[in-house]
């Protein structure tokens, strides 16, 4: 291949990248990150919701305030530390985290409102729309968010497995 049409093939390539980037087929920065595949569906606020949950899991609709039967089929993987799901389609992460222990945390990053993650090997809840890291008390380790996610009390009752998630 000469050199003239292998840059005129390479100019091709990527003005197709390029016009599928813009045509919003490999976004980068959405408003919201995917969730992960272990996350339930549900209301959060009552109605519809997914066995194993009770209470409330969205801000909208009052004080988060519920309960997880970790015996289920929907939460039974809260019991793999590194995992982490997000209870009723909430406003909520919930993980177990490094060392076994429960947290929950209001799931959406204070700077635009993208959905965190959590990080095993970091310990941590990333967001990966601008690359905001917090603790896992919810306190800002990297920048640009400025403020803190909301720490929520987690307690499991390791009689019944039921984790208990509260403001």
């Amino acid at each position: 291949m000469k050199r003239s049409e292998f840059l005129k093939n390479l100019g091709l390539s990527s003005a197709a990248l390029m016009s599928i980037y813009c045509l919003g087929g490999l976004t980068s920065c959405a408003s919201e990150s995917p969730q992960p595949n272990n996350n339930t569906g549900g209301n959060g606020g009552g109605g519809n919701t997914v066995a194993g949950f009770t209470g409330n899991a969205k801000t909208s609709a009052g004080k988060i305030s519920f309960t997880l039967d970790l015996t289920t089929d929907n939460f039974k993987s809260l019991l793999t530390e590194g995992s982490y799901l997000y209870p009723n389609s909430g406003d909520v992460i919930v993980a177990k985290v490094k060392g076994g222990g429960f947290v929950a945390l209001s799931k959406a990053c204070t700077h635009q409102g993208t959905t965190v993650t959590y990080r095993l090997n970091q310990n941590d809840f990333y967001c990966d729309n601008h690359g905001s890291e917090f603790s896992t008390t919810g306190s800002v380790e990297n920048g640009p968010a400025t403020a803190g996610l909301t720490l929520y009390a987690a307690s499991l009752d390791a009689t019944t497995n039921i984790l208990t998630v509260s403001a």
